[in-house]
């Protein structure tokens, strides 16, 4: 068991998400940062849909019962074991009584802590995701809370024989500067053709208001060129929405299911999270790719992750 003693403002269990519910209404939710999410898993040991901590902008404090793998990966947080620094990407093994804690990140927005075996939380709709809005999944529906006690759910491969670290190449540099890869539509012929140089020629700014659910961005309005209202249709993850201000918003885990604001492009899978990680008042620009060049980079991405984690004999 692990009990948290200072959860911080807004700590969560994720899993991979919920699939098949955005019919009725309910996204899939799981990690922002699907890259980081997926790496603190492997790094113990857990399969890719085992269920873990996202952290954001200032991570928890807690105490762990027994003998227990962990990794921290994502967001520049500051982490220490019993006051001391610790390294996150790499797997790190914890004793019982030991006390890790998460400050505010330098870098990114969301960090993650997984856990060897996994959280052990009801499923909800086949999920432990954490849909706060919906109040469903993850601990009572809710962001973790000070006294909150979690189960750690037992770990087939035990103590790893070996430790697993993140090669520095696959590391994420959340403060860099980003162009983020997008394909046009599905309602691009809605804009002038000004409004499509603008949204691929100007930079815009992460604004504060920025969610789980949406990265909202001010910069160059985008113009429309027949209004801003359709029928309400399907929202992708990564869809960029454009209201009637001009203003774009990049769709995220927690997206509605439908909405009926034109969309002028889709981010591709692999840049998404990249969006989910920018800190209000960081930039970003976008670059339109064509489908046959996003699913090259898909696979260029994927490669990547597979090869991300590399293991040291203890």
């Amino acid at each position: 068991m692990i009990t948290i003693s200072d959860a911080g403002p807004q700590t969560t269990v994720q899993d991979l998400g919920r699939a098949g519910q955005l019919r009725y209404g309910i996204p899939p939710s799981g990690p922002v940062d699907r890259f980081a999410f997926v790496l603190a898993n492997r790094l113990v040991g857990n399969p890719d849909t085992a269920a873990a901590l996202e952290c954001t902008l200032m991570g928890p404090r807690f105490e762990v019962g027994g003998p227990l793998m962990i990794a921290v990966t994502g967001a520049d947080m500051a982490l220490t074991v019993n006051g001391r620094e610790a390294a996150g990407w790499v797997a790190i093994a914890l004793a019982a009584g030991d006390v890790v804690k998460l400050g505010a990140a330098r870098t990114g927005v969301r960090s993650y802590v997984a856990f060897g075996g996994g959280l052990d939380v009801p499923l909800v709709l086949g999920s432990r995701s954490t849909y706060l809005r919906g109040r469903l999944g993850g601990m009572e529906g809710r962001a973790l809370r000070k006294g909150d006690v979690l189960r750690v759910l037992a770990s087939g491969a035990g103590r790893p024989a070996a430790r697993r670290r993140v090669t520095p190449r696959a590391i994420p540099d959340y403060g860099a500067e980003l162009t983020a890869r997008v394909v046009l539509g599905p309602q691009n012929d809605r804009f002038t053709d000004g409004g499509i140089r603008t949204l691929l020629g100007d930079t815009y700014e992460v604004l504060p208001q920025s969610d789980r659910m949406g990265t909202r961005l001010r910069g160059p309005r985008i113009e429309h060129a027949r209004g801003h209202d359709i029928i309400s249709d399907g929202i992708a993850p990564g869809s960029i929405q454009v209201p009637g201000d001009g203003q774009p918003i990049v769709l995220l885990a927690d997206r509605q299911s439908t909405g009926g604001y034109t969309k002028v492009a889709t981010v591709c899978s692999f840049d998404v999270w990249r969006i989910g990680q920018r800190r209000p008042g960081q930039t970003l620009r976008f670059r339109a790719v064509t489908v046959a060049e996003a699913h090259r980079l898909l696979r260029d991405a994927d490669a990547l992750l597979e090869t991300a984690v590399r293991e040291e004999i203890a």
